[in-house]
Parts: C-alpha cells; sequence; structure tokens
C-alpha cells in the first residue's frame, strides 16, 4: 500500500510529489523528502496484486514453480484516485505533482491525467524514464523546492525538464527472456544474445528500452564495460552515482561495483534494490547505473 504522506513545504503552499511504485525511491528518500507512491501491479499466472505485496524473491520462486513469465500493469485511475483524494483530505491546501513513470512504457500517466479530471489540486508531467532514472527526477525536484521556496508550478516542472534531459540510465540483464515476456525492449534483435554468451547494456532513451552495445565475457567484466560506457556518453557529473541492482546480484560484484565507481572518480555511491515492477522487467542479477550529466 501507498505510504501516509508528509509534505515539502514552500512558503504559504505545500506541494506534494507523486510516483508510482516502479519509480523504487528508497523509504529513506521517500521520508526525507516525503514522497508518496502509488502502486503498480504484478501478475503471475492469473493472480494480480499490488507491487510490493510481494517480494522479488516470491515473483521469481512463483514464476519457476507456476513455469510462466511474471507481467505488470501500470496504475489505475482508481488508485490515483484514492491516493489523491486522501491526500487533500489530509491537506486540503497542498498542490501534487505527479512525476509519472515512463508514458510509452504504461497507462500509468494516462491513468493519473483521468484521476486528476475535477481534481485542480493535481498537475502532472511524464519523467521518460523509469525506477532509479525517475526516482532521481523526483529527488532533484524536492531539492529545487526546498530551495526555492517561492516557485511555481510551471517552475519547478522546467527544472525537472532540465534534470530529465541531463539523465543517463542504464542497466545490464543476464536474462533478456523477462524484457522480452514483457515487450519492453524496443530492438529485439538483441534478443537472441543470450545465445551467444552476449550481455546487452539496455538503456532507457526517450522513455524507451533500448539495447545500445554489447558486451562479452563474465558478468564483473561486463559490469565494468557498463561503467565505462555510461561515463562515455559526455559531460559527467562526478558528485554522485546511483547504482542499483535485483535480487541475486553478489555482494561480491557490488563491492567491485561501487569500488570502480570510485576509481572512475564518483565521489559518492547510493545502492537501490530494485523492487517488483523492475524484477520483472529485467530479471534476477541484473546491475544498473544512473548518471548525470553537469
Amino acid at each position: 500500500m501507498a505510504q501516509r504522506c508528509r509534505w515539502v513545504v514552500i512558503g504559504v503552499g505545500k506541494y506534494v510529489i507523486v510516483v508510482e511504485s516502479g519509480a523504487d525511491v528508497t523509504p529513506e528518500l521517500r521520508d526525507r523528502y516525503g514522497i508518496v507512491t502509488v502502486p503498480m501491479h504484478v501478475t503471475i499466472g492469473d493472480e494480480t496484486v499490488d507491487d510490493g505485496e510481494i517480494s522479488p524473491l516470491e515473483i521469481y520462486g512463483r514464476c519457476r514453480e507456476m513455469g510462466v513469465m511474471p507481467k505488470t500493469s501500470g496504475c489505475s485511475p482508481a488508485d490515483f484516485a484514492t491516493v489523491y483524494d486522501r491526500i487533500h483530505a489530509e491537506q486540503p491546501d497542498a498542490t501534487i505533482l505527479h512525476l509519472a513513470y515512463s508514458e510509452v512504457t504504461t497507462c500509468s500517466h494516462q491513468s493519473s491525467k483521468i484521476a486528476a479530471e475535477g481534481r485542480d489540486y493535481v498537475r502532472s508531467m511524464d519523467t521518460r524514464f523509469v525506477s532509479v532514472g525517475q526516482s532521481l527526477v523526483a529527488v532533484e525536484t524536492a531539492k529545487f523546492i526546498e530551495s526555492n521556496p517561492e516557485a511555481s508550478v510551471e517552475e519547478i516542472f522546467s527544472f525537472a525538464e532540465s534534470v530529465m534531459d541531463r539523465v543517463l540510465l542504464g542497466f545490464v540483464p543476464t536474462d533478456l527472456q523477462f524484457l522480452k515476456a514483457g515487450g519492453r525492449l524496443s530492438n529485439v534483435a538483441f534478443l537472441g544474445a543470450h545465445l551467444l554468451k552476449i550481455k546487452p547494456c539496455i538503456e532507457v532513451t526517450e522513455g524507451k528500452f533500448v539495447a545500445t552495445k554489447k558486451f562479452r565475457g563474465s558478468m564483473l567484466k561486463a559490469s565494468r564495460a557498463f561503467l565505462d560506457h555510461m561515463v562515455s556518453q559526455g559531460d559527467i557529473d562526478f558528485s554522485h552515482i546511483g547504482l542499483a541492482y535485483s535480487m541475486g546480484l553478489s555482494e561480491e560484484l557490488r563491492d567491485d561495483m561501487e569500488a570502480y565507481a570510485r576509481e572512475l572518480g564518483f565521489e559518492s555511491v547510493s545502492w537501490t534494490q530494485v523492487g517488483g515492477v523492475i524484477s520483472c522487467h529485467c530479471g534476477p542479477t541484473a546491475f544498473g547505473a544512473v548518471l548525470l550529466k553537469k
């Protein structure tokens, strides 16, 4: 269930940032910035549950037992309406800012717009990102609100756009069957990569999952090559990098990737274990990263 909300206060008004559960905002960041999540959904066989009600471990276990692949679906208008009404009842002066999961991958943004009809206190925009990319946009926007207490909604959304233009998000899956089953990979030629023991780099570009590079060798070698590729894309802000992983990625590899990120020059490193929706897309033992350009 979505958590009870807190608010980022600006001037005499209040803004509440809302994202889908697939943004993978950590509990610490949700608490720090008052970010509220709306549950997306996971389907295994004939059963559909809210994202967060079932762990990635349970998802993979049930899929193995039943011989099926998991499916995901976005938030419904009713999901958003429930959260919007609760926030409005608790804080009627708040303006709700929905920073949406990539619109080209799910119905969530459209559902939010339907739920916002008749609710003039709700504003929404497509972040064009998922998971830790969407989380980064939301957190940077919350920081902007704190630093600019007189900012208007238009100014806040303009800032969010400027962040979106600088985000780099990608990951290296070890099992492409999950992306194939979800229909999330736009260039399907890469789906044969597992036959050749090639690990592709999947990046989020204009909201879509796109395979951009091929890495050969072990997961350790591929993960290092992936970070090299990500930092080669422009004038990177080396103050921070967000690393992400799905269940099963070894602690040894995570330690190595954190050390390697620091070797590359990143001053701070944070980790996020992705939740159910993203685990359904990337499969177990995937490794990812989110960076900002200057």
